[in-house]
């Protein structure tokens, strides 16, 4: 489907037509009666032992949710199902989710009774890893002759931790030599380089004698790397063991690089070191003691062999130079970038701003202007500077009939919006993963539309941000979801709605049910001991965690948390931002060591990775929804007032930059300010 300019009203029109095809049933009864009989069926099939779910099931024949209630009670009684049963189920839904799962169900079932002959007559290729090793291990059984290159080598070539079900298959290559000592060895390294140590001992444990000692020195000292390097000065001078100190430093430098340089001043001289194994410590060096701005940072970057540097030492030296306000240095660093680096936004930018410092505006000039043209967190900052109108293009979707039948007869999709409108989330995207692998990229940003439409934000975000072709289609991108409620609770914590919008959409990309490994919830992203704090104080209603997944709730506790969030520094919406995400504590050592810089600057030093490009997107997200509400936006370095300086949130009366579509930004794809996967959610 061509992305094109359609009207709004007749987007509309379709949408409304494609969700009554949907949704209606194939004989005319009551929706929502059969969403009532299928919840109270379906709570029976999940109880143990199964309810009378026959009965409550009565005239949910033709409801597109009805085979889960019969695949639910096969999955559960997998031991006892017969042949029959599961081949009846597989015939009756083919292609269907719930049949994948019951196959899947019983290939498991098929391999733990170790039945070869079945397993290989019920197979279909799967995504799931346990089951790919199980199929093999049923062509070995077979008599099968497997093929390195073709059946193993993508499992094995996988950096994450391969599952049990693989060590037969594995041991059997290793047994005809296919496996050889050299690809253990990679698969070791490879996983020591990055701190995998899980990995990397399962990788050891195929080896024996010598090469087994050697292999788990290194997975020691990577995951122990303070206890067991204490000893290395006692270690013979072998290549094993320099991998084993080399790996072990780089990964002690990343948690104390203070202790590792320590350590490296003893046992630097101890071993003949190649340089693959010496590159490796002064690059960890360097970028971790730049991390934590160490006096001794810029000149250990300076140092590294041309050898030893990454794209992550170069950046380091760009930021160390810029906070200590050496401009020619940094200028110097720019230069030094990779040139896929140098044709990034953010170095563009900061290159510009460098130029300006150097009074050599001219220079600069030129920069701001081509980095104006993107919808981005630089590219708002580079049309402040050269005091331009901000560069936004929206797009619409075009109709296309054809596509739209498609859509519409999508059964996978129909019971994904049907577990939607139950507020059935997780068993929804599961459903609309499974739908989208079917669908040609025309039918996939169709749905994304249809999703948006149907208030389900986050399939549209996602789908939209990370193709290319649909950046921007704005309106999907960066829903004005509870409108009303988020103007009134950010007026009355008063914070700008655009900045609440923009922590929304920064913190869980419109997930209502998002739950962080940090134990944060909702759409942004609460920890229970801060919204039970906040509910008391503002006197709100809130009893359990859960209570975060409704979205009115939690824009009511996360708005006022934002507000005092913000009071704390003087108003200033990226230094809550940035503490929002990192902590206080963080925010205060950062102001403590570098409060004197611009904000940009300052923006740009910060350590963490994260709440850098957090703080980036934030703001970036907050010009987007100042636009998509007033159709201007108040200018972004506006925003960013300078440390110290108190700052008031914008009225409706507040003078706002114009926005345009120049020709130029037109006929090419912005860089989303977003992300693409589900954020971090920090801890808060």
């Amino acid at each position: 489907m061509p992305i094109d300019v359609l009207p709004r009203g007749a987007r509309r029109l379709f949408a409304v037509a494609l969700a009554v095809l949907l949704t209606l049933p194939a004989a005319a009864q009551d929706r929502g009666s059969q969403r009532e009989r299928f919840r109270s069926a379906y709570a029976a099939v999940s109880r143990t032992p199964p309810g009378d779910w026959k009965k409550l099931a009565t005239g949910l024949e033709d409801y597109p949710l009805y085979p889960y209630l019969e695949a639910t009670v096969l999955r559960r009684g997998i031991t006892k199902a017969t042949r029959a049963d599961i081949e009846s189920f597989l015939t009756r839904w083919p292609g269907s989710l719930p049949e994948n799962d019951v196959r899947e169900t019983y290939l498991r079932e098929l391999a733990r009774r170790g039945d070869w002959t079945q397993f290989r007559a019920f197979w279909k290729s799967s995504r799931d890893r346990d089951l790919q090793c199980d199929n093999l291990r049923a062509r070995l059984a077979a008599g099968e002759k497997l093929d390195f290159a073709a059946d193993i080598d993508p499992i094995w070539t996988n950096p994450r931790t391969l599952p049990a079900a693989c060590d037969p298959v594995l041991a059997a290559a290793r047994g005809n030599g296919s496996l050889t000592d050299a690809r253990v060895w990679n698969r070791l390294l490879d996983a020591a380089a990055a701190g995998n140590t899980e990995s990397a001992a399962a990788a050891a444990s195929m080896l024996s004698g010598p090469d087994r000692e050697a292999a788990d020195r290194i997975v020691a000292a990577v995951s122990n790397p303070a206890a067991t390097l204490a000893k290395a000065e006692q270690w013979p001078d072998e290549p094993r063991v320099r991998d084993a100190v080399a790996y072990g430093l780089a990964r002690y430098a990343r948690r104390d690089s203070t202790s590792a340089e320590t350590l490296w001043a003893k046992l630097g001289s101890r071993f003949k070191w190649d340089d693959a194994q010496k590159n490796r410590v002064l690059n960890a060096l360097a970028v971790y003691r730049s991390t934590s701005y160490s006096p001794d940072a810029l000149a250990r970057l300076k140092a590294l062999p041309p050898e030893a540097e990454d794209d992550a030492s170069r950046e380091w030296h760009v930021r160390i130079a810029l906070a200590g306000g050496d401009w020619k240095e940094t200028l110097a660093a720019l230069d030094d970038l990779s040139a896929l680096q140098q044709k990034d936004s953010r170095w563009r930018y900061l290159r510009a701003r460098v130029l300006t410092k150097l009074d050599r505006k001219n220079e600069a000039a030129p920069i701001f202007a081509d980095v104006a043209h993107e919808a981005s967190f630089h590219g708002f900052l580079a049309a402040d500077w050269i005091d331009e109108p901000y560069a936004i293009c929206p797009r619409t979707l075009a109709a296309d009939p054809a596509v739209e039948k498609a859509v519409a007869s999508q059964s996978d999709l129909a019971r994904a919006f049907e577990f939607q409108t139950l507020g059935m989330l997780p068993e929804a995207r599961r459903e609309w993963d499974f739908a989208m692998r079917k669908l040609d990229d025309p039918a996939k940003r169709l749905a994304a539309d249809l999703a948006y439409r149907r208030g389900w934000y986050d399939r549209a975000v996602f789908f939209y941000s990370a193709d290319p072709e649909t950046q921007r289609l704005y309106e999907q991108r960066f829903p004005l979801a509870l409108e009303t409620h988020v103007k009134r609770e950010a007026s009355g914590a008063g914070i700008d709605p655009a900045w609440a919008y923009a922590i929304i959409r920064a913190e869980s990309a419109w997930m209502t049910d998002a739950h962080s490994h940090a134990d944060a919830y909702g759409l942004m992203q609460l920890l229970p001991g801060v919204a039970k704090h906040m509910a008391q104080s503002e006197k709100l209603p809130y009893n359990r965690p859960s209570d975060l997944f409704d979205p009115t709730l939690n824009v009511e506790l996360g708005t006022r948390y934002l507000g005092r969030m913000a009071d704390r520094y003087d108003g200033s919406p990226w230094l809550a931002s940035a503490a929002y995400n990192a902590g206080e504590a963080p925010v205060g050592r950062w102001l403590d060591a570098r409060a004197t810089l611009d904000p940009d600057f300052f923006i740009e030093t910060i350590p963490y990775k994260e709440t850098r490009e957090y703080v980036g997107r934030v703001l970036a997200f907050s010009v987007i929804y100042d636009w998509r509400m007033n159709g201007k936006a108040l200018a972004l370095s506006a925003r960013m007032p300078r440390i110290g300086q108190a700052y008031a949130a914008p009225s409706d009366a507040t003078p706002r930059k114009g926005v345009v579509c120049p020709a130029e930004a037109a006929a090419t794809v912005a860089p989303d300010p977003s992300t693409t996967v589900p954020p971090a959610a920090p801890a808060h």
